[in-house]
């Protein structure tokens, strides 16, 4: 998946999070309102309470009931009591009742008391583990009923006066009540203490006043006259409903608006982290590549900030994995490229130090004879002519080899030598090679013996560079050994896939000083008063191409007794008898 799909998916998961997240938010800030709401119409009518609101109000033990604090309120606030029964009628409790209560109520007893008082009732169903069934009333006084009875008897119709008694008075105002008497057209004819009141009624009006939404309401119509009597009342308490309500949603949407800024907050701050935090972290990269610092961003412990402990991508950065994979890529080829820059510069700067000691002698020898032959002051023969120009032409020829060879060893130091692996029967390859030393004449003096491996062997090498590593021993073993020295080359093989290529000599050996630094380069020296002596870079350059050939070399050597140089090298085998 490429980054831009990717960031399709990211995008369309997040915001169908988000909207489920906000869904729930917004249906637990309604169910938040809808409990308020009904919490506020139970607080100013506890019949409209449903069982489940009485499961944790009313508690039974052993035929004790024990009632809430805020249940009590709630029912003395509306002027009710509270009964519970159980399914026998027996009498478990009570609160707020304004005569004594019977242990017992039986059916004769509560017909009345239901149908017949002023009160109103509501009852519930109690749910719990008890030993029976339990009912609760709730007996709510209508105290503008309890008035309406008492008077409406005493009313003046004739004369369109409500006639009040001292004892109807005096309950009007413990109740905060009012009364209107109302004719057939509407008009409020006579009335107390209903300053608030309209003086006249609509259809409307009075059906209205007969709502539920009115229970302090009492109402009688007198058939003779066609006038009618309204009597309202006030709960104690000072709460209103409708503003109760209206706080309720207020205080809800406050929070609903408080929570959705701080989920807008919440998710500005992670959106700002998840894409944020790691375009941050690849500018500053890709800032460092700029500066030359070619490695990946760490912490302070020198730790990845792009992995983990189990060294996958961090979940952060998975985003952007195609392009973080991009810059370790250039931050990889940046590197090796300022690596190699730094390994030329010093492959430079090396040889041509080289150069400029190694070819300081053999100038200086050829300079001080050319200027021996250019002087006026001396007059020379054809003999010291043709001897000053066979120095200058050895001279030279030595520095020839001297740069063939300082150019090879940077080569092969800084791994910059081309090989061309060829398969080679090494028996045969070698055999050349003897055979090439014993036809020349010079070497006449010397003995050879060549030792080939019974079977055929074959080996992955170099044809060139090989033969460089065989001329060189052999010639090494000629030049530093006296006449008569038998060099004894033979081939070996080791477990069907390493050849080992042994030169042997009886010769003078080495000195264990010299023999620690054979394959240091100049420790023979480079002075070229000693007719042939060499570069001194032959063992160095010898054992750099043996491990080209992914081989290895060792010397053991004694003084008086001669030397043993062994070359081990990976071969792939294929036996014929012939």
């Amino acid at each position: 998946m490429n980054i831009h799909k990717r960031f399709i998916v990211q995008f369309f998961i997040q915001i169908v999070l988000a909207f489920i997240l906000l869904s729930l938010i917004l249906m637990t800030i309604w169910a938040i309102i809808g409990f308020s709401t009904m919490d506020s119409e139970v607080t100013k009518d506890l019949s409209k309470a449903d069982t489940l609101f009485f499961t944790s109000k009313v508690s039974i033990k052993e035929d004790e009931v024990t009632f809430d604090e805020k249940l009590k309120k709630i029912a003395k606030n509306q002027n009710g009591q509270l009964l519970v029964l159980t399914e026998k009628g027996d009498v478990v409790g009570s609160y707020n009742t304004t005569e004594q209560v019977p242990k017992h109520l039986d059916k004769s007893d509560l017909i009345p008391m239901i149908l017949e008082t002023s009160d109103e009732y509501s009852y519930w169903k109690l749910d719990g583990e008890y030993a029976q069934t339990h009912f609760l009333l709730f007996g709510k006084r209508n105290a503008g009923k309890e008035i309406l009875n008492e008077m409406k008897s005493k009313v003046d119709w004739e004369n369109q006066q409500l006639n009040l008694s001292d004892v109807t008075l005096r309950k009007v105002k413990e109740e905060n009540g009012w009364i209107q008497l109302i004719d057939p057209t509407g008009q409020v004819i006579d009335e107390y203490g209903a300053k608030e009141r309209p003086n006249s009624y609509s259809i409307q009006d009075l059906v209205t006043l007969s709502r539920d939404e009115h229970p302090s309401t009492a109402a009688y119509f007198d058939q003779e006259t066609k006038q009618s009597i309204v009597i309202g009342t006030q709960a104690n308490s000072p709460f209103n409903i409708e503003e109760g309500l209206n706080k309720t949603i207020s205080h809800s949407l406050f929070i609903t608006f408080i929570l959705l800024f701080l989920l807008l907050l919440l998710g500005t701050f992670w959106y700002a982290r998840k894409f944020g935090v790691p375009l941050i972290m690849m500018m500053k990269w890709i800032n460092n590549l700029g500066k030359g610092v070619y490695e990946q961003p760490t912490d302070l412990h020198q730790h990845s900030v792009l992995l983990n402990k189990k060294g996958k991508l961090k979940k952060k950065y998975r985003l952007y994995k195609d392009f973080i994979r991009t810059l370790i890529q250039l931050t990889e080829t940046l590197k090796k490229n300022e690596s190699e820059r730094v390994k030329m510069t010093q492959t430079r700067e090396e040889w041509i130090s080289g150069i400029s000691h190694d070819l300081k002698t053999p100038l200086s020898s050829v300079a001080g004879y050319s200027q021996m032959l250019e002087s006026e002051n001396y007059s020379w023969n054809e003999k010291e002519t043709r001897e000053f120009a066979k120095v200058i032409s050895e001279k030279s020829s030595y520095m020839m080899e001297l740069l063939e060879d300082l150019t090879l060893t940077y080569r092969l130091r800084n791994q910059a030598l081309p090989i061309a692996i060829e398969k080679m029967d090494l028996n045969e390859f070698i055999r050349r090679t003897i055979i090439h030393f014993i036809n020349d004449p010079a070497n006449n003096e010397m003995e050879f013996i060549f030792q080939p491996f019974r079977e055929t062997i074959f080996a992955f090498i170099d044809p060139k560079w090989f033969q460089r590593i065989i001329d060189n021993l052999v010639a090494n073993a000629i030049k530093y050994n006296p006449s008569g020295t038998v060099i004894t080359v033979s081939i070996s093989l080791i477990e069907q896939h390493l050849a080992i290529i042994k030169i042997e000599d009886n010769g003078m050996g080495m000195s264990s000083e010299t023999l620690d630094k054979l394959f240091q380069r100049y420790y023979r020296g480079t002075n070229t008063s000693e007719t042939g002596s060499g570069t001194g870079l032959g063992m160095a350059i010898t054992k750099q191409l043996v491990q080209l050939h992914n081989g290895s070399i060792q010397v053991k050597s004694t003084l008086g007794k001669g030397t043993t140089i062994r070359i081990i090298l990976p071969i792939n085998t294929e036996q014929s008898k012939e």
